[in-house]
C-alpha cells in the first residue's frame, strides 16, 4: 500500500485537484465520499465533485454546537447543487455522559477534556461515516497550521484503515478564494466577519486581520494542540 501511495503522489504532484478527483471518483465509485465541514476548502471540493460526478457521497458531522450560519450554509449548499448531504450526529448517551462528568463547557478546563469532547462529538460520528468507505476526501492544506505541514495529496490513514486524499493540499488561501469567486461557490458568511476557520460555536472566534488561519480555533490552547483528532 505504501509503495502505491508514493507512486500516486508522484504521479499527481503537478496535476490539478480535478484530475486527482476524476481518477479517484472513477476508481472507487460508491466507496468514496467527501467529508465536509462546510469550510472554504470543502465548499470548493463540493463544487468540483458535483461537476465531475454528482452522485458522489458527501457527509458532514453535526456536533450539536455549530453556528446558525453553518446550518444556513448546509441548506443553501443542498439547494444550490441539488444535494442531500448526509449528516452524522454524536451518540446521545456519550454526550450526556460527557456533560454529566465535565459540565456543559468542560472543554475549556484542559486539553484532555477538550479532546474528549471532540472524541464524543466528532470522532464517534466520523467512524460511523467512514465504516463502508475505501477512500475519504478532505480539504486539508499544508499552510493551514504547523500540524498539517507534512500532509500529502494521497495518504494511507492507518487509524481508520482507508485512503485519504487531500486535493487542495498545495493551494494557497488566495487560490481557494479565487475559485470560490470565479465559480460562485456558496460559503459561510462568518468568513467575512473575521472567522478564518469555523468549527463549533463555543470553540471558534474571529481573529485579527492577516492572523493565522487556525488561530481562532481553541484559542485558549497552545498552537501545537489545534487539532480535534479527525486528522491524525
Amino acid at each position: 500500500m505504501c509503495k502505491n501511495i508514493n507512486s500516486l503522489n508522484s504521479y499527481f504532484t503537478n496535476k490539478s485537484p480535478e484530475e486527482l478527483l476524476i481518477f479517484f471518483l472513477k476508481e472507487y465509485k460508491n466507496r468514496i465520499a467527501l467529508a465536509s465541514s462546510f469550510g472554504l476548502e470543502d465548499q470548493v471540493l463540493t463544487d468540483m465533485i458535483v461537476k465531475i460526478d454528482s452522485d458522489t457521497a458527501i457527509f458532514s458531522i453535526d456536533t450539536g454546537r455549530l453556528f446558525p450560519e453553518t446550518y444556513f450554509l448546509i441548506d443553501n449548499t443542498n439547494r444550490m447543487y441539488n444535494l442531500n448531504i448526509s449528516i452524522f450526529f454524536p451518540e446521545n448517551n456519550a454526550v450526556e455522559a460527557y456533560i454529566k462528568q465535565n459540565g456543559i463547557n468542560g472543554f475549556y478546563d484542559s486539553v484532555e477534556k477538550r479532546k474528549e469532547c471532540c472524541k464524543v462529538r466528532k470522532i464517534g460520528p466520523l467512524l460511523r461515516a467512514l465504516s463502508n468507505l475505501t477512500v475519504w476526501i478532505c480539504g486539508l492544506r499544508r499552510i493551514q497550521t504547523i500540524t498539517r505541514r507534512d500532509v500529502q495529496m494521497v495518504e494511507w490513514d492507518s487509524v481508520n484503515k482507508l485512503i485519504k486524499i487531500n486535493p487542495l493540499v498545495y493551494w494557497t488561501e488566495k487560490e481557494v478564494w479565487n475559485y470560490i469567486k470565479d465559480n460562485k461557490v456558496p460559503y459561510n458568511v462568518l468568513h467575512k466577519k473575521g472567522f478564518l476557520s469555523i468549527g463549533c460555536q463555543p470553540c471558534t472566534r474571529a481573529v485579527a486581520k492577516n492572523g493565522n488561519i487556525r488561530s481562532g480555533r481553541w484559542w485558549w490552547e497552545n498552537f501545537n494542540h489545534k487539532e480535534c483528532g479527525l486528522h491524525k
